[in-house]
């Protein structure tokens, strides 16, 4: 039997399997999977990774994820509060800086891998690898140095620090962040995660200019991915990046790039070409009113544009919470009907 696994390996070399990987990113689904609120799901490992394998298993997908929420993030680092909603991702309720002294106060956690805020994620990291390590591509979300000071000190203060400084104590806040990222990877690394979402609004030119991209996000990338690139996948939270795609592929050499639903593809996979694997993203915001024929639509026209010459990947952003389920399985249903590769003799 062809596994998630087999066709990403196919994919990143530039060989066929049956069909193109497909990552469908369903989260906080999870929760309505199994029958229970938000907060009650999150808050035991073994609820999430039930949820990511049975909902793998019902829609045919070939990754998994042990991502709870973003916010989990903050709270290694000292949050207190998690505010959960009924129907979206829980958002933090709680800065832990509000001032430039609590900058200089901020504590890395020594071993992320004992921290309690961790354990819940690594015992669902255990049972995913248990039950499908080596079969399906098992991905874990880490945020950037220079996007994680907005969920510690919220996106309008990180931004005036960031644009207007004092430079010394921004730079003291994106080393703190760039150490915590570094323990980070490495702690999903040592936990067996085999994807690692590396997500960076700042990766993108919609979200700084271009002199600001070259003199500060290149540099500050280069830091964190200094631990190693293996497994990592370039990802602007949604923004575009063709515009810095050449740049990113000469500083950082990563193997897998994440477009933008507003990205074009057939550019994108340009740039990219033979070095790398180009990862073309639906804007799963319209899936919640779009019809399955509007659906299948936009699927086939994007695989047609991503699939020629292999090396393509057809993906999602976070799945909102609120797309109908049959609208999750027209996509689907069209990505695996379109991105099958003609010839293919399964065995």
């Amino acid at each position: 039997m062809i596994t998630g696994m087999d066709r990403l390996v196919a994919a990143i070399n530039g060989g066929t399997s049956d069909r193109i990987p497909v990552f469908c990113n369903l989260i906080d689904q999870g929760a309505k999977e199994l029958g229970m609120p938000l907060q009650e799901y999150y808050s035991d490992g073994e609820h999430v990774a039930e949820a990511q394998l049975k909902m793998r298993e019902k829609y045919g997908y070939d990754n998994l994820w042990s991502l709870f929420y973003v916010g989990r993030e903050a709270e290694l680092l000292g949050c207190e509060k998690i505010i959960f909603a009924e129907d979206g991702p829980p958002n933090v309720g709680h800065m832990v800086i509000k001032d430039y002294d609590d900058i200089h106060r901020l504590e890395v956690p020594e071993d992320i891998s004992s921290h309690p805020a961790f354990q819940e994620p690594l015992k669902c990291l255990n049972i995913l690898k248990r039950e499908a390590g080596g079969k399906y591509p098992i991905c874990a979300y880490v945020t950037a140095s220079m996007t994680l000071p907005a969920l510690l000190m919220g996106m309008d203060k990180w931004m005036e620090l960031f644009l207007l400084g004092p430079a010394s104590v921004r730079d003291e806040l994106l080393a703190k962040c760039s150490e915590f990222f570094k323990k980070e990877i490495t702690a999903y690394r040592n936990a067996g995660a085999d994807v690692f979402v590396y997500a960076n609004a700042f990766g993108s030119t919609d979200f700084v200019p271009m002199r600001l991209f070259k003199e500060l996000s290149l540099p500050q990338m280069e830091k964190d991915l200094s631990v190693g690139t293996d497994g990592v996948v370039y990802y602007c939270g949604g923004a575009r990046m063709n515009a810095v795609l050449q740049q990113v592929i000469d500083k950082l050499g990563l193997g897998a790039y994440y477009l933008s639903p507003l990205d074009d593809i057939a550019e994108g996979k340009r740039i990219i070409g033979e070095r790398g694997l180009t990862c073309g993203v639906i804007n799963d915001i319209k899936l919640i009113d779009w019809t399955p024929e509007e659906i299948r639509s936009e699927v086939k026209r994007m695989l047609e544009a991503g699939m020629p010459g292999g090396k393509f990947l057809f993906g999602t952003l976070v799945m909102p919470y609120g797309i109908p389920e049959g609208n999750i399985r027209a996509m689907l249903e069209a990505a695996y009907e379109y991105g099958r590769y003609e010839g293919h003799v399964n065995g």
